[in-house]
């Protein structure tokens, strides 16, 4: 079995979010979980924000997932397939 994860860090997240949200719509049949986490107070809520993603799917398309993500300027992401044997 294997699993993979990715993970998305967003800077400037009230800007760049609807263009990372096109980019998850696009291959939204990819997603199995996400989660979501960003730094927030009653005084402030960060502007940067995470996104844990569990995917499921043919590994090209889940690099055309990456691709797409890391071709928003500022967008950092980070893929890693686990294999339980």
């Amino acid at each position: 079995m294997e699993k993979t994860i990715m993970m998305v860090m967003v800077p400037a997240r009230n800007v760049l979010v609807p263009k990372v949200q096109e980019a998850l719509s696009e291959f939204g049949c990819l997603i199995k979980t996400r989660l979501g986490i960003h730094d927030t107070s009653p005084a402030e809520c960060s502007n940067c924000g995470l996104m844990i993603l569990e995917l499921v799917g043919e590994k090209k398309e889940q690099d055309k997932l990456a691709k797409k993500l890391k071709a928003i300027k500022g967008v950092q992401v980070k893929t890693e397939r686990f294999t339980c044997k």
